[in-house]
């Protein structure tokens, strides 16, 4: 069954002219400010528009904010004094990103009701065993919770059952059926499986036993298909032919993009670098000229390796953290004592040192307003502080621990200081990939024999 029918919030309304807030907003600073209570000068802006619900005109609030692993938002509350209708929705301000998402949370608890989700409008949103599915852009992005997530189903449901049974009795009572199982799963009479499918890759479910695994939510990073591109607009550039081969690999390539921190017009380089000991990597680099901010990006210029690597380094002295490190997008890291996993595709492909890679870690934990914020509760802020202590422990040299590297993809590297002698603190294994490991990477349905033979009776 198809939630088609859920409630659609209505467009805000055409904008009679803008507040004094909206003309200065400009001047104050950056336009997408990070989420934070402390920011006084955050401020919505107010815009005067008609209601939807009796024509008359009513206030429309827009925040133009920046959380992160969602990118830049704008969060928009409209209200009317006079008929006392009001809607709110959420829209992703930031770019598409590289690769879409699928969540895949098992429900067996109240506290899994109350996970924050952050579902935008291109989000599918699937539970499997009631055979029910709420379709990419049927209804408006939001900032809610899973339990919100079910009562915004019923609501839609809901809407139009007077007319049913007055039209159409047998398929109202089979509608009325299925609204009793959705309430029965807000009343948790059995676990169930939320499933977020989201090719734009924007949105987000809250793990709340952060920075440890959670073990009921599965992240899984996927290629786009052509549908799914065509479905956010976007457009694949036909490869240009070219009559002679170019040798790039002595040239740095420089293409336009935008700045991941304040979206204006930036730079980018790319660079093909041999690694001794290892093979070709690809280096992008982002200098904004405007706001100052740098990023750098590493991606595996190599095929993916027959076997799976996992390298285990045990952390006994400082200058430990000065090896280099490649972390390719398909490795994930452990830290055994401080109980942290990082899942693939999470912070990307680094190259960069062990020190380098360990404080990024704390600061995407440390600067996560889901789980430090306002919103987090007591004792879920002093576990993750004590994390962010510990791992500064480590950084320090102060506390020995495991780090561990596991990529099924193969590509992933970390220095050998006693090159070409084996490191007595460290092990490198390689490992036939699982069957769900190959489903990861899109091996399992890749074909690398005889397509010539598929193909020729399409052509």
């Amino acid at each position: 069954m198809s939630a088609s029918g859920a409630v659609q919030p209505g467009p805000p309304g055409a904008a009679v002219g803008p507040s004094p807030t909206a003309a200065a907003l400009s001047d104050t600073g950056p336009l997408f400010r990070p989420l934070s209570a402390e920011d006084e000068e955050q401020q919505p802006t107010e815009i005067e528009s008609l209601c939807m619900n009796c024509y008359r005109n009513g206030t429309t609030r827009l925040l133009l904010t920046k959380i992160p692993f969602f990118r830049e938002i704008i969060v928009s509350s409209f209200s009317c004094e006079h008929c006392g209708w009001n809607n709110t929705e959420i829209q992703s301000a930031g770019r598409i990103q590289d690769q879409g998402v699928r969540y895949t949370l098992t429900v067996k608890g109240q506290e899994d009701m109350n996970r924050e989700v952050v579902k935008t409008d291109s989000a599918t949103t699937r539970i499997p065993e009631l055979d029910f599915e709420i379709p990419a852009f049927s209804q408006k992005g939001a900032l809610t919770t899973v339990e919100g997530l079910i009562s915004r189903a019923i609501l839609g449901l809901e809407q139009d059952q007077p007319t049913r049974r007055a039209m159409e009795g047998a398929i109202a009572e089979r509608i009325d059926e299925f609204i009793g199982k959705l309430k029965d799963l807000k009343q948790m009479a059995s676990p169930f499986t939320l499933i977020i499918d989201d090719p734009s890759g924007n949105s987000f479910v809250e793990n709340p036993h952060a920075p440890q695994k959670d073990s009921a939510l599965v992240i899984t990073y996927y290629d786009r298909t052509p549908q799914q591109a065509e479905m956010l607009g976007l457009q694949a550039e036909a490869p240009e032919e070219k009559s002679e081969e170019e040798d790039l690999r002595n040239e740095v390539l420089q293409f336009n993009t935008n700045c991941p921190e304040c979206n204006a017009p930036a730079q980018t380089n790319m660079k093909l670098v041999p690694n001794p000991h290892f093979k070709e990597v690809i280096i992008m680099a982002t200098n904004c000229e405007r706001c100052g901010h740098r990023t750098n990006e590493v991606k595996s210029g190599g095929a993916v390796e027959p076997l799976g690597t996992r390298i285990t380094l045990h952390i006994t002295d400082p200058s430990d953290m000065t090896r280099d490190l490649l972390k390719s997008e398909t490795c994930s890291v452990e830290i055994p004592e401080l109980e942290f996993e990082l899942g693939m595709a999470v912070l990307g492909g680094k190259f960069t040192t062990l020190e380098g890679l360990l404080k990024d870690i704390r600061e995407l934990v440390t600067k996560n307003p889901f789980t430090l914020g306002d919103s987090s509760n007591p004792d879920q802020s002093e576990k993750l502080q004590e994390f962010s202590q510990k791992l500064g422990q480590i950084i320090e040299g102060k506390m020995k621990a495991h780090f561990i590297m596991n990529d099924p993809a193969g590509n992933s590297y970390l220095q050998n200081v006693y090159a070409p002698e084996d490191d007595p603190e460290m092990k490198v294994e390689r490992y036939k990939r699982s069957f769900d490991q190959n489903e990861e990477l899109g091996l399992n349905d890749m074909k690398t024999e005889g397509y010539e033979a598929d193909l020729a009776p399409q052509r």
